[in-house]
């Protein structure tokens, strides 16, 4: 069990699927939980035993109240933690699907305008800024902040101006009838609107080696918010080379006592999987980062500071082969060096993968909404800059932030064009709720 104070503890075991969806359903929402391994803790393996009438479920899961969910759902997870997952009514001016920085920024904007609008958000609401360790390129911060109180703030912001917001809740599909388009939620609710911003941001790309996803959450990861408690003082590796990577390994090591005294790998180039090695040796022995090109991209002074680190070995020109393991753990990790062909193996107490973003968008399909050959969203002259006329806007080019589907707009990470940047998919959040207030006069 770690010993961090926490509400919540989860009794379960590394291999457990289930156990992994809930400890990251919490890490999303950034609650804290204590973990109990029952193949590791005979005592809690007992008490799984004793709660379940003598059956070995897992997980089980017990809260400050006493309540013991048993192999829940994220929906019954949120139930338990009193979060809102269906709205006061079914029909708004604006639904907005995603509550990142960009959602969350255009929803307050709205609502001040007196523009009835709703956020469903699937995971926490602040988006991927919620879990990153601390922002310092954020206007207004002069020392930076906290990725976790600058999500609160804006949430906070949101609400203050009337903004109605559903956590925990998947959108399942997304069709328009008519003057409306209609969302549709995992519990079986429909919502409608005269317009929608898509605003659900973007999650971090795998490797796709072998062995990688038999590993997920049992020694590669890919969110150090929702991992990092198992690993506290220990060794890992982060493998990305962007501001992902960085951040994420900044998050990881506030909780994670687990690698103390041992190593851990980083894969990528970037800024992200630089600073993420930087903040690493704060809390662990070592830390090998795995570059697949010659250099790094990261900033030159982070460059700087990586390679002439004492803990951190840069390997550049390497390629990760795949992973292998034995009674359901990562145990050792294949690579090659990509201009001589070595291979060896080397045996990290963890990865962390952060080589780059993957577009959420897998729930506009069928919608009409184009996107480029990444999956994002294309939008405004973008769509038409070859002079093509699309029939659905009756004559009128497309909206900057306009979707190829009338009244369906998109604005932040998921964007094509967009900069992946907190601040950038603020403003993009503004401009998108000005143009829906233009668009809303249409219809």
């Amino acid at each position: 069990m770690n010993d961090q104070k926490a509400d919540i503890t989860i009794y379960g075991a590394y291999w457990c699927p289930d156990c992994r969806r809930s400890k990251q359903f919490l890490g999303e929402h950034q609650i804290p939980y204590n973990w109990v391994d029952i193949e590791q803790d005979k005592a809690g393996e007992a008490y799984v035993l004793k709660k379940n009438n003598g059956k070995r479920i897992i997980p089980t899961i017990e809260f400050a109240d006493g309540a013991i969910l048993v192999e829940p759902s994220n929906a019954e997870i949120a139930a338990q933690l009193g979060l809102k997952t269906s709205a006061s009514r079914h029909h708004y001016d604006l639904i907005v699907v995603g509550g990142g920085p960009a959602g969350l920024t255009a929803a307050l904007y709205t609502a001040r305008e007196g523009i009835e609008t709703l956020v469903i958000e699937r995971a926490a609401l602040g988006g991927q800024a919620a879990a990153t360790e601390r922002l310092d390129n954020v206007p207004g911060f002069s020392e930076g902040v906290l990725g976790s109180e600058f999500a609160s703030q804006l949430r906070k912001q949101a609400e203050r101006f009337g903004v109605e917001m559903l956590q925990a809740q998947d959108v399942v599909r997304i069709h328009s009838h008519d003057n409306y388009h209609c969302v549709d939620t995992a519990d079986g609710s429909e919502y409608s609107a005269h317009a929608v911003l898509f605003a659900t941001g973007s999650r971090y790309k795998h490797l796709g080696a072998p062995g990688e996803d038999d590993f997920i959450g049992a020694g590669i990861h890919f969110c150090a918010t929702c991992d990092g408690p198992f690993y506290k003082g220990r060794s890992v590796a982060v493998i990305g080379g962007g501001n992902s990577a960085a951040e994420e390994s900044l998050f990881l090591v506030c909780d994670g006592p687990f690698y103390k005294g041992r190593s851990v790998a980083v894969i990528g180039g970037g800024n992200s999987a630089a600073e993420e090695s930087l903040f690493l040796v704060k809390f662990v022995e070592k830390v090998t980062l795995l570059v697949r090109g010659d250099k790094l991209a990261a900033s030159q002074i982070i460059q700087e500071k990586t390679l002439n680190h004492p803990q951190i070995e840069v390997r550049f020109n390497t390629e990760v082969l795949g992973f292998s393991g034995e009674g359901g753990k990562l145990k050792a990790v294949e690579i090659k060096h990509r201009k001589t062909g070595a291979s060896e193996t080397i045996h990290p107490a963890g990865v962390f993968v952060f080589i780059g973003l993957v577009p959420n968008t897998s729930i506009l399909e069928g919608t009409g909404v184009e996107r480029n050959k990444w999956g994002f969203v294309q939008t405004g002259h973008d769509l038409v800059h070859d002079g093509r006329q699309i029939p659905a806007f009756n004559g009128r080019e497309p909206m900057f932030l306009e979707t190829s589907v009338p009244g369906i707009f998109a604005a932040g990470d998921v964007r094509q064009g967009s900069t992946k940047q907190v601040a950038s998919a603020a403003g993009e959040g503004a401009t998108a709720a000005l143009i829906i207030r233009e668009y809303l006069k249409l219809v």
